[in-house]
């Protein structure tokens, strides 16, 4: 386990879509710490991605996310994200090998791309106050499953600590600003 570097990581955003959103005991905490760590990736010029399962059925990308997100978001019907046309081939030209992933289900969406991604040969971080399941069990669980796999576990807050390192970095204030304005809960 190395610390994480804004210059190698992406963050990826998995299947914040309403009508799933909608059933999950933590949406609005979620909602937060997603948007949070979109504020960051852009404040410290980490690429994002997003993708959107099925949503034609499970609706579009809730927009406190999607207006912080590049557009259009592919959807997909693999429940990974490198089962979406051109995902794991587009992370790869970037050049970074670490991807936090965020979004739900932890132990659907989120864990089978986590698992794609640690074969395809990235490391890959969770920031468990920005995953989520319907139920307590199933996101448990999957966390214990990913950890044993390989995943590093983490919070959003220390992603965008670790992503500027120092008090002294130029953008530092700006995501001290973030963290305060954070609702905790």
């Amino acid at each position: 386990m190395t610390r994480l570097y804004a210059a190698d990581s992406v963050l990826v955003v998995i299947d914040v879509q309403d009508k799933l959103l909608a059933k999950m005991p933590t949406a609005a905490a979620l909602v937060h710490s997603v948007g949070f760590l979109l504020d960051a990736a852009h404040l410290l010029g980490v690429p994002m991605r997003a993708t959107e399962q099925y949503p034609k059925g499970l609706g579009p990308t809730t927009t406190e996310i999607a207006r912080r997100l590049p557009q259009p978001i592919p959807a997909k019907t693999a429940f990974s994200c490198c089962g979406a046309d051109g995902f794991t081939a587009e992370l790869k030209t970037l050049g970074r090998n670490v991807v936090v992933l965020a979004g739900m289900e932890t132990h659907v969406c989120v864990a089978q791309t986590a698992f794609d991604l640690l074969a395809a040969g990235f490391r890959v971080l969770l920031p468990v106050d920005a995953v989520s399941s319907r139920f307590e069990v199933d996101h448990s669980t999957a966390l214990r499953r990913l950890e044993r796999a390989g995943a590093d576990l983490t919070t959003a807050e220390a992603v965008a600590f670790e992503w500027t390192h120092d008090a002294a970095h130029p953008k530092f204030k700006e995501v001290s600003k973030l963290v305060v304005a954070r609702p905790r809960g």
